[in-house]
């Protein structure tokens, strides 16, 4: 990437984030009657449901106050995050501590997921509010949340399994989960004791989902770390793998480029474009087999918002870590092929749901999956990426 090009691409990140995606949600979504966020619209805007998704809830509150944190002290930014971690405080969580996942306007609960992810992004939202505000009060409670999430992890028999124990298995999603928890902790709290979270989740990372005899990180397996020849077993999601390759990049970044570390990174970052990579159709596949076998699920083949951004981020750090053409080329090809089907030239934002083809599969622009999160981080992520990079081309 030559220089024109990266400020060509830093100028797309941050005016697409502060001129396109926040007007998109913000104020729009801001419910001024019950506290927290209104995020289940349509492809104007309008709104769908009336629900709140507790995971969106703590997302949205997390995003303004880290744009609080990093791009500009702006009022609205951190009254709209008050206003967030407010409806949360008051409704986010059952008498046992734990978290809902969904409940209606007002607050009503409505479910409560099994794993305890919802608790994790409750913990970023504190974190960053704590440090927009000083308030060690809520550092206090991201810390508790953080606490509670690890202590599920680590002991599932706490919550109760739809699964019997006649075949037991682990998702990357917690190891991966705690991995970036950590490093917001860390980040907003100011406390490196978090650290040793960080390398545990590397380690259980490396050690029990990649799989170099195969060339892929697993979505699911044994306890012990073994492949299981089942549907499940064998399924791979490209996109989440990408997204533990960023976070583990990310973390070789604050580790002075530290090169283990980049190598485990760009190792699943390699291993996972192969996989993912639709070379008919161009995008990522959602799930395939380890072995090119039929997956079981049926939208297997279509195109998510998600893997696209956490693949933008993977390899625009891969590319900076290592200035490999590959991830150069690689992340033109993820970036070109997103914003020219996700983006909505009319209304704003991304799609979310594509065909396999890229033809859009449904309209809406947020649900109790898809808020303002993943997208606004991408740009937000590459924005400070290319522009610390370039500035070092000026110093």
């Amino acid at each position: 990437m030559d220089v024109e090009y990266q400020k060509r691409l830093l100028d797309t990140y941050r005016d697409g984030l502060l001129n396109d995606t926040l007007p998109f949600w913000f104020p729009r979504c801001v419910d001024e009657d019950h506290g927290g966020f209104l995020l289940a619209r349509d492809r104007d805007g309008s709104l769908l449901d009336d629900d709140k998704g507790m995971w969106q809830q703590c997302r949205a509150t997390w995003l303004l106050a880290t744009l609080y944190n990093t791009v500009e002290s702006k009022s609205d930014w951190l009254i709209w995050a008050k206003s967030g971690l407010r409806f949360i405080e008051r409704h986010g969580r059952d008498s046992d501590g734990r978290m809902w996942f969904h409940v209606t306007r007002d607050g009503s609960p409505i479910r409560k997921r099994r794993y305890a992810f919802t608790e994790c992004f409750g913990s970023i939202a504190y974190a960053s509010l704590s440090k927009a505000t000083g308030d060690s009060a809520l550092a206090g409670t991201s810390r508790e949340l953080f606490s509670l999430a690890k202590k599920h992890f680590s002991n599932p028999p706490l919550t109760e399994s739809k699964f019997t124990d006649t075949r037991p298995m682990k998702s990357i999603g917690v190891p991966m989960i705690k991995l970036v928890t950590a490093q917001e902790l860390r980040l907003n709290l100011g406390d490196e004791s978090f650290t040793a979270d960080i390398d545990d989740a590397i380690d259980e990372i490396r050690r029990d989902f990649m799989k170099p005899d195969v060339e892929c990180v697993m979505e699911s397996v044994a306890l012990d770390g073994s492949i299981i020849d089942h549907f499940e077993g064998r399924m791979l999601n490209p996109g989440h793998a990408i997204e533990c390759a960023w976070f583990i990049l990310w973390e070789a970044r604050l580790r002075g480029n530290n090169p283990e570390l980049i190598r485990t990174g760009c190792q699943i970052l390699d291993w996972m474009w192969v996989r993912g990579w639709d070379e008919k159709f161009g995008g990522f596949l959602y799930f395939c087999d380890i072995h090119g076998k039929p997956v079981q699920e049926y939208w297997h083949d279509m195109k998510f918002w998600w893997p696209h951004n956490e693949a933008i981020i993977a390899c625009l750090i891969a590319w900076l870590l290592t200035r490999k053409k590959k991830y150069a080329d690689w992340h033109q090809k993820a970036h070109n092929w997103a914003y020219e089907h996700f983006a909505d030239p009319e209304h704003g934002e991304w799609f979310g749901y594509l065909h396999r083809d890229g033809s859009v599969s449904v309209p809406l622009k947020g649900n109790l999956w898809k808020g303002p999160f993943h997208f606004p981080r991408m740009q937000l992520v590459c924005w400070k990426l290319l522009d610390e990079s370039l500035a070092k081309k000026t110093n």
